[in-house]
């Protein structure tokens, strides 16, 4: 057995990848896409060790955290845009100064490598990406770490401000490796970065379809007529999207629940974990299943991303607005209805070769909803070949890494 002194100091010798992600976000779907990208880089990089930092200084799935997410969504929804971004802005600066920063410094101090990887990380609502990311970037920069980008998804919303936090962190250290995961977010990338001396981005897939690599398969209900129905809070749809994505969603969910009902399926309620999504849920869906007349239930919440696969992968089909949940089904060979909100969901059902099948509620009738998913399980597909790009795509993202290390050993 080795002392536990002996084995602190042979863990610090160990070369470090630090991943940057939001890996312990309610929101199951970021902790899927992290550990799968841990789990990936940590088969290719053997001896290293693979590991995230939450921007947000969160370090475990505890359903507690982020409790007050939804009503600074909704405070903040109501102020005029200027009075908005001060506020968001003075608040991250406080929990930067008090919180976060010591957080990257101590997350990082082992660090042989950092990687702002996996998740639509690029992205400026209210400044809270812009702001940490920089955080963090400096201090890879204190700390002499090479720099990769990778898998990340970019918005073309980027303030004034939100813009020269994002170029200055990527010019600090040289970034040695950039891909981003769909061609929008590679635009948006050339397009507001072009001021800075950056790398162009490549294009990988997302590392979500790796999910029925690392989590086994959800038993199959015994009807094989299971619907996993994938509810988010109107509020999170108007705060990431548009306003008419959400203007007729709660009567519109009704609607696609009879109508899936009517289409003999049984439907089975759940969210990704987000807290707003979870207190919406469960203040409507007894109403639901009472004017839905037929079998629905609500599902437990999921404690991690293996219990988020693990139902998923158990259904029949899924329908809903939440990118990875689709993404984990598609890996399971498991058919989605996606409903449209974000431009990301529309980039993966492309690159799947699904885009017939996203839905917009804002146009399409709830009542054709049973329809349209019978249409897509009758549409059958294999998961192979994406996931198959995507293990290519990290094992050269490994090999670039080597490189890196290799040098850092040499020097």
């Amino acid at each position: 057995m080795v002392p536990r002194s002996d084995a602190t100091l042979n863990a610090k010798k160990r070369q470090q990848v630090v991943l940057l992600n939001v890996k312990f976000s309610p929101n199951l779907g970021d902790g899927l896409l992290s550990e799968c990208l841990e789990m990936e880089l940590s088969e290719r990089l053997p001896g290293s060790i693979v590991r995230s930092v939450d921007l947000a200084g969160r370090v475990d799935y505890s359903r507690s955290s982020d409790s007050a997410r939804g009503l600074m969504m909704a405070a903040l929804e109501t102020l005029p845009n200027r009075i908005r971004a001060l506020a968001s802005g003075l608040l991250l600066e406080l929990l930067l100064t008090f919180k976060l920063r010591r957080h990257y410094r101590t997350q990082m101090r082992a660090a042989s490598v950092v990687v702002v990887g996996g998740g639509n990380l690029l992205s400026d609502t209210d400044l809270n990406f812009p702001m940490k990311i920089a955080s963090a970037l400096r201090q890879a920069k204190a700390f002499h770490l090479p720099v990769a980008v990778y898998g990340v998804g970019v918005l073309r919303n980027w303030s004034r401000r939100g813009a020269k936090l994002f170029g200055r962190g990527l010019t600090s250290q040289d970034v040695f490796y950039a891909s981003v995961r769909d061609y929008q977010s590679s635009d948006a990338w050339i397009q507001q970065l072009a001021s800075y001396r950056i790398t162009d981005p490549i294009i990988v897939t997302d590392p979500g379809v790796l999910a029925s690599l690392h989590y086994p398969r959800g038993e199959r209900s015994l009807s094989g007529r299971k619907v996993g129905f994938c509810i988010t809070n109107p509020l999170a749809v108007r705060y990431h999207s548009k306003e008419a994505y959400a203007a007729n969603l709660n009567e519109w969910y009704v609607a696609a629940l009879r109508s899936l009902v009517q289409s003999d399926f049984e439907v089975a309620l759940f969210t990704n974990g987000s807290p707003e999504d979870r207190t919406y849920l469960h203040e409507h869906y007894r109403d639901w299943i009472r004017i839905a007349k037929g079998p629905v239930i609500l599902v437990d919440s999921f404690d991690n991303p293996s219990d988020l696969t693990s139902f998923v992968s158990s259904c029949e089909a899924v329908i809903g607005h939440r990118m990875h949940a689709c993404i984990a089904a598609f890996s399971y060979g498991v058919p989605a209805l996606g409903l449209k909100w974000d431009v990301k969901l529309d980039s993966f059902f492309d690159s799947a070769g699904r885009s017939a099948y996203i839905v917009d509620p804002s146009v399409d009738a709830a009542g054709e909803v049973g329809s349209r998913m019978q249409s897509a399980i009758d549409d059958s597909f294999d998961p192979k070949p994406l996931i198959a790009r995507s293990q290519v795509e990290l094992a050269a993202f490994a090999r670039s890494i080597k490189e890196q290390l290799g040098v850092m050993h040499c020097d």
